[in-house]
């Protein structure tokens, strides 16, 4: 058994790699539900707070460098992109990072109702990755938006970002730690992956569930 599990893991990393190894492609952007494409193919949002590192992922993913812009300003996206991957068999969308303080009130609770009105209303959307910081404990921003995905019924993946950041005694309670977050949720997914966009750890584990969800 652990043989064939083995070999179906190994199938799927190369599925990933065969996928992103594909070109992915910036194609539209919305601001409001008047503005979103049609409903074709598969989608797989990816959310979190500002400054998260969601697009120093999405350019680690992909392997490109400039594909989503890394802001040193948090807050700054306030639209979702939406990203081709090999011509359509996957779309990625860029949610808008949520959680910043500095942001005005009246634009945070645009980006939650625009995020709620898209979760719940995209039949396509097969998932949402939902980065959350090794280094830092888990925000009742965080917890909010878990709410909400469970509101909107849209299954969501716990995805720990800057893995290098932290020691393996802390990474290893954080893990833990959100694991059991994931249980208290309908919506959460059982298996959390954990990530370094700047040493590309677990990218192909990444990489392997987008490719079956794509399948």
């Amino acid at each position: 058994m652990e043989a064939q599990d083995e070999e179906q893991r190994a199938a799927l990393i190369e599925a990933g790699r065969l996928l992103f190894a594909r070109p992915c492609t910036f194609f539209t952007a919305a601001q409001g539900l008047d503005h979103l494409p049609p409903p074709e193919g598969i989608e797989v949002a990816l959310a979190g707070r500002s400054n998260v590192g969601k697009s120093s992922l999405m350019n680690a993913l992909t392997g490109q460098k400039a594909l989503a812009r890394v802001s040193v300003t948090p807050g700054r996206t306030k639209q979702l992109n939406f990203f081709h991957l090999d011509d359509g068999r996957l779309t990625l969308v860029d949610m808008p990072g949520y959680g910043y303080a500095k942001a005005s009130k009246s634009v945070k609770e645009d980006w939650q109702g625009l995020m709620f009105d898209y979760l719940r209303g995209r039949p396509n959307l097969r998932r949402v990755l939902l980065l959350m910081d090794s280094r830092i404990e888990t925000k009742s921003s965080d917890t909010a938006v878990m709410d909400l995905l469970d509101r909107a019924a849209v299954p969501f993946q716990l995805v720990l970002t800057k893995a290098d950041g932290v020691k393996p005694a802390q990474l290893k309670t954080r893990q833990a730690e959100i694991q059991a977050l994931a249980r208290k949720h309908p919506a959460g997914h059982p298996l959390i992956l954990t990530t370094s966009s700047e040493t590309g750890f677990g990218m192909e584990d990444l990489r392997a569930e987008l490719a079956a969800l794509a399948a």
